[in-house]
């Protein structure tokens, strides 16, 4: 009995050094899933506060952009068109408008919505990922899902921001004379005053189902996107921590934003429309055609989509602004993500080092 327990301890030794000594090639390493031992999510406060610092400061940094986008999306059909493409209207804005009146305006109500939105966006979908994921569900359901719904919660704080900020980037600055844009407010606060005052609170809810339609599926697409990238990225590096290196985290969420803001363009363009459309004409406007070409007034998405299509086709149409908006969101996307995951990463070892006081993971 104890020679036949004394060969087995042996043999397990023997076994066990061969383990810790056995280092696997890289080839084999990335058929391998990538390292999950001890990995644990992180902490609801973690995820609240790295997804609004990553939201938040990507926002702030790719505002001059969007407001680009919004002035290709929103300028009056005119031939030729003030703003040919996205570098002639970067240019032009900054030269006629300059940097803070011109290409960030609107960048105060964009930040009033973006540092809540995102943090109560990011900690929706990990919360709903999670619940999802361990009721069964697949993964790329679950990330669907999170997205949506998170969006969807997130959607009540800043459609009333959006409102107001893609006001204030067709505007520009007060009383400008270098855009036309039906609108001439002194500041957020004026904007937010007369627009309560003459239309009613629910205006800063205009275009809300607009605004859903374009950014629930964008979300959705964005978030299961990335995710699936990441577990690619994971795979194919095979680092020993588990995690990305920089530059392929930077890919993957850039990849992740442009093909979720391509195929989600149309529905920018008419949330952009319903949003910033003067009130519906009269009818001294409406008898006269060429008034109604360039006044159209859009009664529903569909409405809009329809009479895009046919008097300015797809291209002109239905994907108008396209190059900015998969720029942006390119961007946009790379920098959330990156931030995001480092933050996380911070205070992570903040917390092992006993430097983060939000309790333990």
């Amino acid at each position: 009995m104890s020679s036949s327990g004394g060969i087995t301890s042996t043999a397990a030794s023997t076994s066990m050094s061969h383990l810790q000594s056995f280092n696997p090639t890289p080839a084999l390493k990335r058929a391998l899933p990538p390292t999950t031992v001890g990995e644990q999510d992180p902490p609801y406060i973690d995820v609240l506060i790295a997804g609004g610092m990553g939201g938040t400061i990507a926002d702030f940094i790719m505002h001059s952009v969007d407001t680009v986008k919004t002035r290709l999306q929103g300028q009056p059909s005119a031939n030729p068109p003030k703003y040919n493409n996205m570098f002639h209207a970067y240019s032009t804005i900054l030269r006629e408008e300059g940097v803070s009146r011109g290409l960030y305006s609107g960048v105060a109500p964009a930040m009033t919505g973006s540092l809540p939105g995102t943090t109560l966006y990011f900690g929706t979908y990990e919360y709903t990922k999670r619940t999802l994921t361990a009721a069964g569900c697949p993964d790329t359901l679950a990330h669907l899902a999170g997205g949506s719904i998170g969006d969807f919660f997130a959607s009540f704080i800043y459609v009333p921001s959006e409102v107001l900020k893609t006001r204030m980037q067709l505007q520009g600055r007060y009383n400008n004379p270098s855009f036309i844009s039906g609108y001439n407010y002194k500041s957020t606060w004026h904007a937010l005053k007369m627009i309560v005052k003459y239309d009613g609170v629910g205006a800063l809810y205009q275009g809300y189902r607009a605004t859903l339609l374009r950014d629930v599926p964008f979300s959705a697409l964005q978030f299961a996107f990335y995710e699936k990238f990441k577990l690619e990225a994971r795979k194919w590096e095979a680092r020993e921590d588990g995690q990305m290196s920089l530059h392929v985290e930077t890919a993957c969420g850039a990849v992740a934003g442009g093909l979720a803001g391509f195929l989600t363009t149309p529905l920018d363009v008419m949330k952009t429309l319903l949003q910033t459309q003067v009130k519906k004409p009269t009818t001294s406007i409406a008898a006269n055609a060429t008034a109604v070409a360039s006044h159209k007034y859009y009664v529903g998405i569909w409405d809009g989509l329809k009479w895009n299509l046919k008097h300015h086709g797809v291209i002109g149409g239905l994907f108008r602004g396209v190059g900015p908006r998969v720029f942006w969101t390119s961007l946009q996307s790379a920098l959330m993500f990156v931030i995001y995951e480092q933050a996380l990463q911070l205070q992570d070892n903040m917390r092992h080092f006993g430097q983060w006081p939000y309790g333990s993971s």
